[in-house]
Parts: structure tokens; C-alpha cells; sequence
């Protein structure tokens, strides 16, 4: 059987962010029964319909990502009880029709949710809010298991890394999950 293609989207854009660590840490875990890639957006443009048609280079090249992919894994801070703005203006781009021709690429493809935040919540609320979004732009959601640290100021030493023993084991169960739940709903 082929190996699925998992592209990571991380709702931060900041290098060190808690996100992005926990998104590298499943890569490791899925490394040999996945290709699993991080999509960088930083250059994508805020949604604009004066801009759509024809799409920038950036929205081009994230679509063609997207579309490459088996699955996507969402890795996504809590901000203010939701997910943060660069995640809802790229999942803006992606929903819309590519052109008269080609339908949004989101729709079908199976999605994961993680998520760490310095919060109580743990990034469950934020996780909701997305999980409504991406159900109705029809892709397909595995709500179980999903991983959700709360408090991550717990998890992180004095540089700033997460200590990942505790989460490993939540984010690995995960893993496999979703590799499995890739291969029952695509290949």
C-alpha cells in the first residue's frame, strides 16, 4: 500500500510556537508510515475578491499542496476562545472554487485536530470552532481521538521546547488513528 501524504497546518505562524513543536513531534511518530509535510502560508495574502481570480502565486501553491495531500492535520493555538486569524483567512482561500472549472480542495479530505495552548481549555473550544468550519466546507472530520494540552507552560523547559513526555503518548494513539482513518477513507 502507498504511503498516505499528511500536510500540517499550524494556526501559528511564529517559528517557536508550541503548535508548530507538537505538529514536528507527529512527523517523527508518523515517519514511516507517512509523508508528512508542513504547509508554510506565511506569504498567503488576506482574502480579497478584488484579488480571486486569477489567484496569487501564494494561494496557488497552497491549493496544489492541499491537493497533493491525503489528509490534513490541524495543529491549532487557542486565541481568545477560537482559532487563530492566519488559519480562518487560509482555510478562506482554500474554500473557495479554484475557477468556473474546479471545485475548493478541501472538500473530501480527511482532517485530524491537535492543538496547545497556555490555556485551560487546552485548545478544545478553538477545536469546536474549527471542526464546525471544516464540516461544513464537507471534509472529513476524526473527532476521536483528538489531542488537546491545556496549561503548556507545564510542558515547556527554559528554552522554550516542549517536554513532550507526557503528550507523546496522546499525540501518538492520534497518529495512528488518523493514518488508519486516511487509508479506510481514501485509498
Amino acid at each position: 500500500m502507498n504511503k498516505v501524504k499528511i500536510l500540517a497546518i499550524v494556526g501559528s505562524l511564529r517559528k517557536g510556537s508550541y503548535n508548530r513543536q507538537l505538529a514536528l513531534a507527529a512527523k517523527e511518530i508518523v515517519k514511516d508510515t507517512a509523508d508528512f509535510t508542513l504547509l508554510d502560508y506565511q506569504d498567503v495574502p488576506l482574502m480579497n475578491e478584488d484579488i480571486e481570480y486569477p489567484a496569487p502565486d501564494a494561494v496557488k501553491r497552497v491549493r496544489e499542496e492541499v491537493k497533493a495531500a491525503n489528509g490534513i492535520w490541524f495543529f491549532t493555538p487557542e486565541y481568545n476562545h477560537f482559532f487563530p486569524g492566519v488559519l480562518k483567512n487560509l482555510i478562506d482561500w482554500l474554500s473557495r472554487p479554484v475557477s468556473e472549472n474546479e471545485p475548493q480542495v478541501l472538500a473530501g479530505k480527511p482532517a485530524a485536530i491537535s492543538g496547545i495552548s497556555l490555556g485551560m481549555s487546552g485548545t478544545a473550544i478553538a477545536q469546536d470552532h474549527l471542526v464546525t468550519l471544516i464540516s461544513f466546507l464537507d471534509m472529513k472530520v476524526m473527532n476521536v481521538p483528538r489531542v488537546t494540552v491545556p496549561n503548556a507552560w507545564q510542558y515547556v523547559d527554559d528554552q522554550g521546547k516542549l517536554i513532550m513526555e507526557s503528550i507523546y503518548p496522546h499525540l501518538e494513539k492520534q497518529a495512528k488513528a488518523f493514518v488508519n482513518f486516511i487509508q479506510a477513507k481514501c485509498l
